[in-house]
């Protein structure tokens, strides 16, 4: 689905990633772990085209294609979604008229009719079952008065919605309670299939207890420096990254 090559990219002049290699498969869930400021953001943001990051080596390949060749939109079109560490609140934009908008674009890209409005009432009630988003929130402004738990269940929401074959999930358990992070990992993993991937940034144990990743990588200073399995985040949570570094450095 997704293979990643030597991936070097920048901000503002300033180098990030430093030659990143991974391949993601067709069902897999791959969990990025690493200290603050190791490049794990930034590889979200270049994937679905964020334009502050410049890439400038290396390649992404999505499904066949070339990813660095299309804007954000169609990266988003094309299956890619991103459930953002920090939602943004757009007032006077109701959650029904935002999705609408984003179903009907998607549609439209691949050359369908709008959705008509009783399937799309349909759609919306199905999906919110899954994240426990009561109805009320449909008519109010896109996390407009939203707290922490209610933003993270929005972002599940709206991939339940649109239905991409690739989410990117930064953070998505930061700021959470038990019971929020419970729904929103249930919720996730309600939305599992052969045919769809994810890649999860986390910085805790109990994010693996829920989401049972098939891969787990540790970014260090722009590059993946130790690749495992679920086992290998466990012991993070245990002994930090110190040791890590110390095999790096040794």
């Amino acid at each position: 689905m997704l293979e990643i090559k030597n991936l070097h990219a920048s901000v503002e002049g300033k180098e990030i990633l430093k030659g990143i290699d991974l391949r993601i498969g067709d069902g897999e869930v791959h969990v990025l772990m690493g200290p603050n400021g190791s490049g794990k953001s930034t590889l979200s943001n270049v994937l679905v085209g964020h334009p502050k990051y410049e890439v400038t080596e290396g390649s992404i390949v999505f499904n066949g294609k070339n990813l660095l060749e299309l804007p954000p939109e169609d990266r988003a079109h094309e299956g890619i979604f991103m459930s953002f560490q920090a939602p943004t609140e757009i007032p006077g934009v109701s959650m029904t008229n935002f999705m609408r908008a984003a179903v009907n674009a998607k549609r439209k890209y691949f050359g369908q009719d709008p959705i008509p409005a009783g399937e799309f009432l349909k759609l919306l009630r199905e999906k919110r079952k899954l994240v426990g988003l009561d109805a009320h929130f449909m008519s109010r402004g896109v996390n407009e008065g939203f707290s922490g738990g209610e933003r993270k269940r929005n972002e599940i929401f709206q991939m339940a919605v649109l239905e991409p074959t690739f989410s990117i999930l930064d953070e998505t358990d930061s700021g959470l309670d038990v019971d929020a992070l419970r729904i929103v990992a249930e919720g996730f993993n309600m939305l599992r299939t052969p045919a769809t991937s994810a890649m999860v940034i986390t910085h805790y144990q109990r994010m693996l207890d829920y989401l049972k990743p098939d891969f787990v990588h540790v970014l260090v200073n722009g590059r993946i420096v130790k690749n495992g399995d679920a086992s290998l985040g466990y012991a993070i949570e245990e002994r930090g990254f110190d040791w890590i570094k110390e095999e790096i450095n040794a």
